[in-house]
This record gives C-alpha cells, sequence and structure tokens, in this order.
C-alpha cells in the first residue's frame, strides 16, 4: 500500500513538474535564443578575425590583445564609458526614486508630474538630443548661451557640443534626464503599492518624520524594485550610444565623447570587422554583468 501510495506520489510531483516546466517554457525558450545563443556566438567570433565575407579565422587572444595594448581609442572610450556610467547611473537611479517618491507625497496632481517626468522615455534619444541641441547650441541663439551673455557671465558663446571640456557635461545632462523614464514608473508603482496602514501603524508606535518612514519602511519593501531600477540603470548607463553620437558626432571632438558602444558599433557596421567587435561587446557584457551581480547582492531580500 506504501508503495502504491509513493508511486501516485510521485505521478503528481511529475504532473507538477511537467506543468511548470510548460509555463517557463516560452520564457526559456526566448532567453535562449536571444540571450544565451548571441552570446555564445560572440564569444565564438571575439577568438575569430571575421568580416562577414569570408570564413573566421581563429586568432585566439589576439582581438582582446589589441584591444588592451594597442587601440587607444578603445582604452579612451572605455574611460568614456566609465565617467558617463558613474555620473548618469547612479544620478539617474537617486533622482527617479526621490522624484517618484515626492510625487507620491502629493495629494494633488500626481498624474501631470508622473507625466512629465516619463514622457522623455517615450522618445528615441535622438529625437530628445535634437531638442536639447537647441539649447545647447553654440551660437548666440543657442537659448543657454543667449541666456548667459544677457547676464553678463559669458562674452563670447560657447561651443558647447565642439569644445571636448564641455561635450562631456552635455551629454551627462542628457543622458539623466533620459535615464528617468522606466526606473521612474517602476519606483512610483512600487511606492504607491505599499500599504498605507505600515505608516499609520508607524505613527502610532512614534515614528514622527517622513525620512524615518522611507528608511525603516518604504526602502526595505522596495527591495525588487529598486534591485529593477538599479540594474536598469547599470545597463542604460554604460550603454549610451545614440545621445552621444547625435550631439557630437562619430568621431567625436577629440574622442571625448566615444563610448564602448561607439567603438562596437564602429568595427561591426563601418569596418565590418566582426570578430573585433564581438571582443569588444563582450567586455561590454563582463562589466556590465558583474555591475549586475553587485546589484544583486545589495538589494536581495535577507531571505534569499
Amino acid at each position: 500500500m506504501n508503495a502504491k501510495v509513493k508511486r501516485q506520489k510521485s505521478k503528481m510531483d511529475t504532473r507538477k513538474s511537467i506543468t511548470g516546466y510548460l509555463f517557463l517554457a516560452p520564457f526559456l525558450i526566448l532567453f535562449i535564443t536571444f540571450t544565451m545563443i548571441p552570446i555564445a556566438v560572440a564569444m565564438g567570433l571575439s577568438l575569430t578575425n571575421y568580416n562577414l565575407v569570408q570564413t573566421p579565422e581563429f586568432v585566439g587572444l589576439t582581438n582582446y590583445r589589441n584591444l588592451i595594448l594597442e587601440d587607444d581609442v578603445f582604452l579612451k572610450s572605455l574611460s568614456n564609458t566609465i565617467i558617463f556610467a558613474i555620473l548618469t547611473g547612479p544620478t539617474g537611479y537617486l533622482a527617479s526614486f526621490m522624484m517618484a517618491w515626492l510625487i507620491t507625497l502629493m495629494n494633488k496632481g500626481r498624474g501631470a508630474f508622473a507625466l512629465a517626468f516619463y514622457a522623455p522615455s517615450l522618445t528615441s534619444g535622438i529625437a530628445m538630443s535634437t531638442i536639447w541641441l537647441i539649447i545647447f547650441s553654440g551660437d548666440r541663439n543657442g537659448y543657454l548661451n543667449n541666456f548667459l551673455m544677457n547676464l553678463g557671465v559669458i562674452v563670447e558663446p560657447i561651443l558647447w557640443t565642439k569644445d571636448a571640456d564641455f561635450l562631456k557635461w552635455v551629454i551627462v545632462i542628457i543622458s539623466v534626464w533620459m535615464s528617468m523614464g522606466t526606473g521612474f514608473l517602476v519606483f512610483l508603482a512600487g511606492l504607491q503599492n505599499i500599504d498605507p496602514s505600515l505608516y499609520e501603524a508607524a505613527k502610532v508606535d512614534g515614528m514622527k518624520s517622513r525620512l524615518q518612514e522611507l528608511r525603516y519602511i518604504t526602502l526595505p519593501l522596495m527591495k525588487p524594485q529598486l534591485l529593477f531600477g538599479a540594474v536598469n540603470a547599470v545597463v542604460g548607463a554604460f550603454g549610451i550610444f545614440d545621445v552621444a553620437t547625435s550631439v557630437a558626432g562619430m568621431p567625436s571632438p577629440n574622442y571625448a565623447a566615444h563610448t564602448i558602444v561607439a567603438h562596437l558599433y564602429d568595427y561591426a557596421f563601418i569596418r565590418m570587422n566582426m570578430g573585433y567587435a564581438s571582443a569588444v561587446a563582450m567586455i561590454l557584457f563582463l562589466m556590465t554583468f558583474v555591475i549586475g551581480r553587485i546589484c544583486f547582492y545589495v538589494f536581495r531580500s535577507e531571505e534569499e
């Protein structure tokens, strides 16, 4: 009898497992097809000399050696990408959360303010950069130059998008504004889903300030949204390309706005050197993967 019960239980467990795998199948198929296989192919191509016409020629780690030891433009793009990531990633992340938190505290006008902050993400980076170029135009008619000249701060117009000293800051400002989209919406949804009774109970227990509520209630309950926002910010910060190229062109003056993605695009779609471009892609993948794992470690729940 016990053996029969065990067989029946085993069949039920098997059916449950099959059902679970069937529900997971669409995601697994898409993930393997569009993520795992491309990564594996890029890893293989990064060890070859391949130009889309000839058969790939295995060259081992030559592409990586050339990138690190001989490609000064890549090292410049790596430096620029890290600077952009440090400036735009945390800034956009914190700004998105703070704006979402402040809007949640408002009694009226939440929808209008939410739309205002989310609207930039509805347009492409090129379209948004075109609008910002009017502000940072290098002639006297540029809004910023005209404003500063009227105040007497500057005498001659500044070439904001041509001078390497100012160009990076222009891209950082535009990128931060563009980054306040998906992350902001996720934070806003997470904040609005927190049970208000928790805040009421905290007030009864003696909690008096909004900052205390933020520290002891809001942030602990929003770890999933904070994790998603962090990963999204990392990917966006390391993937800066269209904003930089539309503002500064390609190549940019003194390669001041040349990023890893721009370097990858250059070798993949202009020079058609897919092996070298794949090596660039693998380095970018490893950077984002490592920082993504750090984000998982920081924002993981205590029970995980």
